[in-house]
């Protein structure tokens, strides 16, 4: 499913689901102006199609107690497929890296880890980053306070026909 795939029904069901993932389907259908039928059809078919990955709740990280925020720039010495997926084989595996972005620019990845405390991260870096072969630089920003932390992509309105039900 591509982006001029999806009607003006799709579009108000992503932006309502994106706001509340536990909008019943009645609601969600009431609120988009289609019958629970049709609208359970179209999630499914969302769904199917990968448009929609996953339903979650967000946890405040203060509250569970792993505040310290860090973005760390990796950069690494030699550009070659083994180096490359060996190091995104082995963060894939570190639930304090909750994104990880390879990048152009001044370094080859940026993660986003969240952790609980300097001490914490110090242990992350000397026991699982500088552990990985063909590491050069890694660079660490740290978090002063959180400006703005969004989830929903924007979806914007699409020129296309209305599909019905």
């Amino acid at each position: 499913m591509t982006e001029d795939q999806l009607d003006k029904f799709d579009q108000r069901i992503l932006a309502e689901l994106q706001q509340d993932g536990r909008l019943k389907n009645q609601e969600l259908a009431e609120c988009i102006g289609l019958s629970p039928a049709a609208c359970w059809r179209r999630v499914k078919t969302l769904e199917e199609a990968g448009v929609i990955k996953n339903f979650t709740a967000l946890v405040d990280p203060q509250k569970v107690g792993q505040p310290l925020c860090v973005l760390v720039m990796i950069t690494l010495l030699r550009h070659s497929i083994d180096n490359t997926l060996e190091f995104e084989e082995k963060i894939l595996r570190y639930p304090e890296v909750l994104q990880c972005y390879s990048t152009t620019g001044n370094s080859d990845f940026v993660l986003r880890v969240v952790i609980e405390d300097m001490a914490a991260y110090d242990r992350f870096l000397n026991e699982k980053i500088f552990t990985l072969q063909g590491i050069s630089q890694v660079n660490s920003n740290f978090a002063l306070r959180e400006i703005k932390n969004e989830t929903a992509i924007p979806i914007k309105a699409f020129p296309v026909t209305e599909k019905p039900g």
